[in-house]
């Protein structure tokens, strides 16, 4: 393998990586947020807040795992 392949192959995984484990954070924070929402409706407001916010900081690193790609696949 030269060195062109095992750098596609490190952008593949970062990638991959970067998007499926913010994917399952998403969802579990969102389930989460749901059961809760049902045990307590009066606190809808808050853990609705609280669960855009933690989903956002979620997002932030699939955002991450892509600078990071790019990096590897045009600078490294």
């Amino acid at each position: 393998m030269d060195a062109e392949s095992i750098r596609m192959l490190a952008v593949a995984g970062t990638i991959a990586i970067g998007a499926i484990v913010p994917a399952i954070s998403i969802g579990w924070i969102g389930s989460n947020a749901v059961k809760s929402i049902g045990r307590n409706p009066e606190a809808a407001s808050k853990v609705q807040t609280m669960a855009i916010l933690a989903i956002a900081f979620a997002e932030a690193i699939a955002i991450y795992a892509l600078v990071i790609a790019l990096i590897i696949k045009f600078v490294a």
